[in-house]
């Protein structure tokens, strides 16, 4: 078991959110994210609110300006092929003026929800307004 793992917790029902979430979204027709944050106190993992985004200008404005966030995110888009591919990504959002304490918190634990999540890779974002360019994140790096 790593550090990690012993650090970090999931509950049961947020490990069966994330799975429903996942298998949920890889046939979906929209966009569609949820977020996630750390307690600070109990070590936690846990989804922050029960919205599913599925307009990333929303998402962007759900964003902390001073607070990390997980963000994963299933985006439908054509490729230069014409076959539609849904990439399943943690979107790691740390805003370059948030604290050293949390930057720490949220880096220790970025490997364990994506393992738990199952996502596919990770894409670090510095800022909200970097949603408005993920489609050429996620059409770039096929």
């Amino acid at each position: 078991m790593s550090s990690e793992s012993r650090l970090y917790t999931f509950s049961p029902e947020t490990k069966e959110k994330l799975q429903k979430f996942r298998l949920g979204t890889s046939r979906a027709k929209d966009p569609q994210a949820v977020i996630y944050q750390i307690d600070k106190h109990t070590l936690e993992i846990a989804q922050a609110d029960d919205e599913v985004y599925t307009n990333m200008q929303e998402l962007a404005e759900e964003l902390p300006d001073h607070s990390p966030r997980y963000v994963l995110l299933s985006y439908p888009l054509t490729l230069p092929s014409g076959r539609l591919s849904v990439p399943y990504v943690l979107l790691y959002y740390l805003p370059v003026t948030c604290n050293a304490e949390l930057r720490m918190l949220y880096a220790g634990a970025k490997e364990l929800m994506r393992n738990t999540a199952e996502t596919g890779k990770v894409i670090e974002m510095a800022e909200a307004e970097d949603l408005e360019k993920i489609e050429e994140k996620l059409g770039g790096e096929q």
